[in-house]
């Protein structure tokens, strides 16, 4: 674990590192997740559910969570390259729990690209477990950059 490690809220200043980061890690996202509107709408609900996590002045990971009264759900679960392997996505799902938990939540969902065994791995190891479901969504809304 990093010693310097500090896990906070998103603070305005924070959108173009978040928004290159998301970039880097999510190399293959939709083009409807566009980071900087997908910053914008969380500010407007829940934003202290966006948390950073921050070494030395630099955005290492995000997590953004949200909850609707009955189930909380967890995006952009997100570590830069360098500082992975080190206990900060680990730590950034504690803070989520823990927030949720505070406000209510029951039961956290999260969704993983099949094409990813290797960060299933990683959420079984903080105690998820892979459910019988099939995942659907509708785009209700095309991104302004389209």
């Amino acid at each position: 674990m990093i010693n310097n490690l500090q896990i906070r809220p998103y603070l305005e200043k924070d959108q173009r590192g978040v928004a290159a980061l998301w970039r880097e890690v999510f190399p293959d996202n939709s083009p409807w997740n566009v980071p900087e509107e997908d910053i914008a709408r969380k500010l407007n609900v829940q934003r202290e559910l966006f948390l950073v996590a921050e070494i030395e002045g630099e955005i290492a990971g995000t997590a953004m969570a949200g909850f609707d009264g009955h189930r909380g759900w967890v995006y952009y679960v997100a570590v830069r390259e360098k500082y992975r392997k080190q206990g900060i996505g680990g730590t950034l799902m504690e803070r989520v729990e823990k927030d949720l938990k505070a406000i209510g939540c029951t039961k956290l969902n999260l969704q993983v690209r099949s094409s990813n065994p290797e960060v299933v791995e990683f959420y079984k190891r903080l105690g998820y477990n892979v459910e019988d479901r099939v995942s659907m969504g509708k785009l209700l809304a095309r991104s302004k950059r389209e």
